[in-house]
């Protein structure tokens, strides 16, 4: 009878099941926070621009794209830390 090399049973599972749920919940938060902070910053460069007209587009853009540069880089790290709860590589 060959051995069962399955490896999600027992405490690996177990583990498996504790890091996902983990990893899910702060990667849920990370996401959550990333786009709070992107739509914000999106929020006050487009504010900044409507409120000075074509004198203040350069920093109202500027500010909308570091806002969404966050909102990216927070998503791919919410991405990562759910692989690795999943222990994907």
């Amino acid at each position: 009878m060959p051995l069962d090399n399955n490896q999600n049973q027992g405490a690996t599972g177990a583990a498996k099941f504790v890091t996902s749920s983990l990893g899910n919940a702060v990667g849920g938060v990370a996401r959550t926070v990333g786009n709070v902070t992107g739509a914000a910053g999106r929020g006050v460069g487009d504010t900044i621009t409507g409120a000075t007209g074509s004198a203040g587009k350069p920093v109202g853009d500027a500010i909308g794209s570091v806002g969404s540069g966050i909102e990216g880089g927070a998503s791919n790290v919410a991405k990562g830390v759910e692989n690795a709860g999943q222990w994907k590589k």
